[in-house]
């Protein structure tokens, strides 16, 4: 086993910060590298946890057990499920008190790497260090701007009827290879999946202006739910976080409904650098959702047309 360990001092009290790390669900937004994350069970102060993240810039997926000590300010995690070249991991958040609103954070790993060989060592303790300083660094600035972490939040979603099962829209919405093919903005997608389900996809799309973004995403694809999360990694610069989430769910009366939901933190200094003087978070937060709301509705009406006319065949 080898031991590793990170800490960081933050100014804000230590039990806000327990909160932010004990619920799960919003690592997606506070953590760069958490993808997309999911409780899988709870029993009193013990939980499991399935995580989809980078490392070392790849994607990876894990199960972990999570025993929470709230007023111990203490959180212990050991994988149950771990990836290549992680053999087995062990660890825990440990917030110390310094004062009403000051704590220090201390992130404790412990692990094997398979076979124990040295470049699966290498890599296991490097993907440690990085993540490990870039969640903490994370951890601090929300925790001591939580505030302003909400006012440049917006969460807003778009949905579409399909006459049509969920498997065919989900197969077009999966399909992300060809979406240069079948969806007039996007003009060049490489997909690579190495791991089923776990997808990087990097694109470029053309705006209404005609200008060019280019994207880098991680995608989780949940065949048997027919829903994909994912989280960008190369955002356009009015943003900082943008996860999203494609769901398919039918319908009483027959067919699907398709919706696309996202969740963006807008970049406040690039404000007025990408809007112009005086520009404001909530003109951000309106342009966001219009550029993103135009795209996501057309790729689902596509998706409705492609579907429909299957069903139809």
């Amino acid at each position: 086993m080898y031991e590793t360990e990170h800490k960081i001092d933050v100014a804000a009290p230590a039990s806000a910060v327990y909160a932010l790390l004990a619920d799960v669900t919003r690592w997606p937004v506070y953590f760069g590298p958490t993808v997309h994350a999911r409780q899988l069970e709870r029993d009193g102060t013990t939980e499991r946890i399935r995580l989809w993240a980078t490392a070392n810039d790849e994607p990876k997926t894990w199960t972990s057990r999570r025993d929470l000590d709230e007023d111990g300010l203490r959180i212990d995690f050991r994988q149950e499920v771990s990836q290549h070249p992680v053999a087995s991991m062990t660890g825990a958040w440990n917030i110390q008190p310094g004062g009403p609103n000051s704590c220090t954070v201390v992130l404790e790993h412990a692990f094997s790497a398979v076979r124990d060989l040295p470049e699966n060592v290498e890599w296991v303790s490097k993907a440690v260090d990085r993540n490990s300083e870039h969640e903490l660094e994370n951890l601090r600035g929300i925790a001591e701007g939580i505030a302003e972490t909400e006012e440049l939040t917006t969460v807003f979603a778009d949905s579409v009827d399909i006459d049509a099962d969920a498997a065919a829209v989900y197969e077009f919405l999966y399909r992300s290879d060809l979406w240069p093919e079948r969806l007039p903005h996007v003009q060049r997608l490489d997909l690579t999946e190495e791991t089923p389900g776990l997808q990087v996809m990097e694109m470029d799309t053309k705006t209404a202006t005609g200008a060019v973004h280019t994207t880098k995403s991680v995608r989780v694809c949940f065949d048997d739910e027919h829903a994909i999360a994912y989280k960008q990694q190369v955002l356009p610069a009015l943003m900082t976080v943008h996860n999203g989430l494609w769901t398919i769910v039918p319908q009483p009366g027959g067919g699907v409904r398709a919706t696309s939901e996202h969740t963006v933190v807008i970049k406040r200094d690039a404000v007025e650098k990408i809007l112009g003087e005086g520009k404001t978070v909530e003109d951000a937060k309106a342009f966001v959702r219009n550029a993103l709301g135009t795209n996501s509705t057309a790729t689902l009406n596509l998706a409705k047309g492609w579907a429909e006319e299957r069903a139809d065949g």
